[in-house]
């Protein structure tokens, strides 16, 4: 690549700001609770998880440009904005965004939930007596002995307010001839600043009688602010509301000089709770005093502060009990299905031999990877049982199996990266059992966190020692398993059983090898490998070969990437990308990015399986893996990325992509703006991926296969001029 063509390519006009770009995708979201044609219920839950997503976002990507700008850091981003400019333009988006959440929740949910005789009151005085009664009662034995009321004053410091906690705020004066504390003055007039944190071990939703074809709910808040002068007897409550503040999450560990991993990383979780505080959401109609009082002492500026015009935190939507008799209002029930290649209650060695699986998460269930390791646990030839652990489910049977193997003298060997963020306090508990159990725990890599998603069970077999893999795109995590988009492989090939153990010894502290045969490694060989299989891309597009690169990950935002895709677009590659979240890369750039579509799927299930095609002149390459084409995934942590050689299931992947390639009902593709709009689907058969999936693996396990891989989509991949037809 030439001096001008590589400034070309990398000109910042042509990308888009990771973090905007991450909030374009969180509003996706919010499309999704404002779908009309979706059950009440499941709009509910988008509505909850765009809340819970911007709590992380601000607590790990503005927390980390506001450590910059206090470090005086200047260096733009890959789109040419300084960390100042970005926190300004997230704030303007994110206010704007915090505005339309509510709006979707007060003029649309709510009252069609009321329509649906489903009420959410978050103000007690809306109660029947009846209901007030019940809640009274509610309130003294569950609710006021966990309560702990808090003034400030001369000898009561401003209290340490916890992370993400709800609190209600108070100003409060003694009431005349009341009862004080000896040594206390009394006030004569300025009113006292109290807060009471809302207890997070309680249920924010508590149900209330009502008749059969109702359904009552009040906040746990409303309930503590009805009854606010019971908790301060001696006072009279002048104003309340309620806040919350979100604290820098985002912390970092110098593990050359940590002596201690585990220690260390504990020390680290406790800081969390008094980090910088960044963001303070509180009630719309706060009393000014109040206000005043959280500013001053929480440390924030007024354009940290949101006004919330509803309920603070809309994360609750999510606890709301199910409506019994009322399936109308979710999604239709789905269940898993059963992979056709592998044998119901038999012996998972002896289908892997038969040949290479593959696996669709949650299409299809997760349980063969449950039994893969539950049967190299009991089996008495198994000699060694290997894998990586990420983030694991609460009460996981994988590392209850992996547990049982060591104690039936096995040799585990499990790497549990207590880097995996907020899940590190969680992995800490699990490491700590499987060593109790007899496994050879390791804490991660020094500078690195290990994500890759692999399993290795040695078996001593009639011919010999033979190696059984199982490589996955997603998390061991037998509960998101059900609910995210993955694929994984089971495979006994030797060339990646030996390739599997290089990387266990790799982790071990062992060196690295000096040559892979199938795996793709992070980070010392990944971001090479994918640049010499999009400039060979290029170099046949140059020669007039067929040329197509199609690539379905999380995130795009690894500037040399983006720049030799651009570079193979302007050559004539053919590159359709399915992204589901931030995508740095612009299309429809006239010279630059002409070739170039992306796609985005926000559905049901969460999308998050990578998958990679490769056209290579018309002797086509797949890849599957755990890496996005992200800076971090390429540079700073261990992944793998793996070749599908085996022709069957690279015909299951090409139609995999090809279906998502056709979604026209719940995609998004972006438009020569860089925002993402609907296709259109005037005159074309609707097409839903996830639906397709399910459907396909409903037929799968009835037998009936048919010929469906064909019956619907017409595969764009065998001819090179087929564009993605938006």
């Amino acid at each position: 690549m030439g001096n001008i063509a590589e400034a070309d390519f990398y000109n910042p006009k042509y990308y888009d700001n990771r973090e905007l770009s991450w909030l374009k995708f969180n509003q996706r979201i919010l499309n999704e609770a404002r779908d009309t044609k979706l059950p009440l219920m499941e709009r509910l839950s988008f509505l909850s998880i765009t809340s819970s997503n911007l709590d992380e976002f601000f607590m790990v990507r503005v927390a980390s440009l506001k450590d910059m700008v206090h470090a005086g850091y200047k260096k733009p981003d890959l789109a040419g904005m300084t960390p100042e400019v970005q926190l300004l333009k997230i704030n303007e988006v994110t206010k704007k965004f915090v505005t339309d959440q509510y709006i979707c929740l007060n003029r649309s949910l709510l009252p069609l939930l009321e329509k649906e005789n489903i009420r959410i009151y978050d103000d007690y005085s809306k109660l029947n007596d009846e209901q007030k009664k019940f809640a009274d009662r509610y309130f003294e034995k569950n609710i006021f002995p966990t309560l702990t009321p808090m003034a400030v004053d001369a000898s009561r410091p401003f209290p340490l307010i916890r992370n993400k906690t709800l609190n209600i705020a108070l100003l409060i004066k003694p009431k005349k001839g009341a009862d004080i504390l000896p040594g206390q003055k009394k006030k004569k007039s300025e009113p006292e600043f109290a807060t009471v944190q809302v207890p997070s071990v309680l249920d924010r939703v508590i149900q209330l009688p009502s008749d059969d074809d109702e359904h009552i709910f009040i906040l746990l808040e409303a309930l503590i602010s009805a009854h606010l002068s019971e908790i301060f007897m001696n006072y009279d409550v002048i104003t309340s509301s309620s806040y919350r503040i979100m604290r820098n999450a985002d912390f970092s560990i110098d593990e050359d000089d940590a002596i201690d991993l585990l220690e260390e990383i504990q020390k680290q979780l406790k800081k969390r709770q008094w980090g910088e505080c960044i963001r303070l959401e509180v009630s719309s109609d706060i009393d000014a005093r109040l206000l005043s009082f959280l500013k001053e002492n929480l440390c924030i500026r007024d354009y940290d502060i949101f006004s919330i015009n509803g309920p603070v935190d809309l994360t609750f939507l999510s606890k709301i009990p199910h409506i019994e008799n009322r399936d109308d209002l979710y999604d239709k029930p789905f269940s898993p299905r059963k992979n056709q290649r592998i044998t119901p209650g038999g012996d998972i060695f002896s289908d892997i031999r038969k040949g290479d699986i593959l696996l669709k998460h949650p299409y299809e269930s997760f349980d063969p990877v449950v039994d893969f390791i539950r049967q190299g646990a009991q089996d008495p030839n198994v000699l060694a049982i290997k894998m990586t652990l990420y983030r694991v489910s609460g009460n996981s049977p994988i590392i209850a199996n992996l547990a049982r193997a060591a104690e039936n003298r096995k040799q585990v060997t499990v790497l549990v990266e207590l880097k995996a963020r907020f899940d590190e306090e969680h992995n800490i508990v699990w490491a700590k059992k499987l060593e109790k159990a007899g496994c050879h725990v390791i804490y991660g890599v020094v500078g690195l966190k290990t994500h890759c998603k692999t399993a290795l069970i040695v078996r001593r077999e009639e011919d010999g020692i033979r190696r059984y893999v199982h490589l996955g795109t997603g998390n061991y995590n037998d509960s998101t398993a059900k609910h995210y988009t993955d694929c994984g492989m089971f495979t006994c090939k030797e060339t990646y059983g030996e390739d599997a153990s290089s990387l266990f010894n790799m982790l071990s502290g062992y060196s690295e090898p000096r040559h892979w045969n199938k795996l793709i490694v992070a980070p010392i060989w990944m971001r090479k490998r994918f640049l010499y299989l999009i400039q060979r891309e290029t170099e046949n597009a140059r020669e007039g070969r067929p040329a197509m690169i199609v690539a379905k990950m999380n995130s795009l935002c690894d500037r040399e990437i983006i720049a030799n895709l651009y570079e193979a677009s302007a050559a004539g590659v053919v590159i359709h990308l399915i992204v589901r979240g931030i995508c740095c890369l612009r299309t429809g750039i006239p010279g630059i990015s002409d070739n170039i579509t992306v796609t985005s799927i926000v559905g049901r299930f969460l999308e998050h399986g990578r998958i990679f095609y490769f056209k290579n002149a018309g002797a086509e390459e797949f890849y599957m893996g755990s890496a996005d084409w992200m800076p971090r995934n390429l540079d700073k942590r261990v992944e793998v990325v793996f070749p599908v050689e085996d022709q069957i299931l690279k015909e299951k992947l090409r139609h995999y992509l090809l279906v998502e390639l056709s979604d026209n009902l719940k995609s998004y593709y972006m438009d020569d703006e860089g925002e993402y709009v609907r296709p259109d689907r005037r005159g074309k058969k609707t097409v839903g991926s996830q639906a397709v999936f399910m459907e396909e693996a409903e037929e799968d396990e009835l037998g009936e296969t048919g010929s469906k891989d064909t019956r619907i989509f017409v595969p764009v991949f065998a001819d090179d001029n087929n564009e993605y037809d938006e």
